[in-house]
């Protein structure tokens, strides 16, 4: 059978029709799907301050408040378990890592997937201990990573002025501005001890936001005003937020939990919240007796 012109023309203009409507329906269907909200993996293992518990019930609240979605691994079968965080694959999903950690030694498998999220550029958030995540022994092959702190938070570990003081916080004078201090207040008292980071920690890269002022120090002659929050950047550009506090009895007081849900959605790139609904009910207390009193 042969076509004229003509009819060729019209069965052209009729595929393409047919295609065209096609294509318009494959792209109102894709738009029509919701975005899901950012996933925030929290990391957890430390045997002291009980991040192990403070951890969840932060993320119930990023969940119930503001929305986000959340996944928490911990060390396993408990806190004292050194060598083992299962569940680290959620990193290769997560929006913002959020890590509390101290002296892990884990296992190059496990490793391998805090490195890919690293090299992601993929921002972090860090607290307290976790400047000092990772404790490999001398000449083993994950060595490197006792340096965390310094290369991927901005601080290593150092000293702190004794476990039976505390700190007294305040703004940073150069800080006043910055969006994660919207609404926190300019000073409040935390339980923490002050870690001591000066001169060389946080770099001049980092914008240090809050400073601290140890209460009662003790084994030290002089007392010396450390930066107890601060931004960083990753070496792979991603955003970072670490504060030095994270006691547990820190997160029941109504400042340090504002300026926490701050620099949570700071770092994962969402507006601060504008307003605040009240305390969150984060009320966890210090193990003393079963802490190491060795520990940092």
């Amino acid at each position: 059978m042969k076509f004229n012109p003509l009819s060729k023309i019209m069965i052209l203009l009729l595929l393409l029709a047919g295609c065209s409507t096609s294509t318009e329906s494959e792209v109102s269907q894709v738009a029509e799907q919701p975005q899901q909200p950012p996933l925030l993996v929290f990391v957890t293992g430390d045997h002291e301050y009980s991040s192990e518990r403070t951890m969840p019930l932060l993320a119930s609240v990023m969940e119930s408040r503001y929305g986000f979605r959340t996944e928490v691994v911990s060390a396993y079968p408990d806190e004292y378990s050194e060598e083992n965080i299962p569940g680290l694959d959620s990193l290769e999903s997560a929006d913002l890592a959020i890590f509390f950690l101290r002296w892990r030694r884990l296992p190059e498998e496990q490793i391998k997937h805090i490195e890919e999220y690293l090299n992601s550029g993929r921002p972090i958030v860090g607290f307290r201990t976790t400047t000092h995540a990772f404790r490999y022994p001398e000449s083993h092959p994950l060595e490197e990573w006792n340096e965390f702190g310094a290369r991927f938070l901005g601080a290593p570990w150092i000293y702190h002025y004794g476990h039976e003081s505390s700190t007294d916080v305040y703004k940073h004078s150069e800080a006043q501005g910055h969006p994660i201090l919207d609404g926190v207040a300019g000073q409040f008292h935390v339980r923490s001890w002050l870690y001591h980071v000066l001169p060389d920690y946080p770099p001049a890269s980092a914008t240090v936001l809050m400073m601290g002022k140890s209460v009662g120090p003790s084994g030290r002659s002089e007392r010396v005003d450390n930066p107890v929050a601060w931004t960083f950047q990753t070496p792979a550009g991603g955003r970072v937020f670490t504060t030095t506090m994270g006691h547990p009895e820190d997160f029941a007081v109504e400042p340090f939990q504002r300026l926490v849900v701050n620099g949570i959605h700071w770092a994962v790139g969402q507006p601060i919240p504008t307003t605040w609904e009240g305390p969150l009910d984060i009320n966890v207390p210090y193990e003393k007796e079963t802490a190491n009193q060795s520990n940092r």
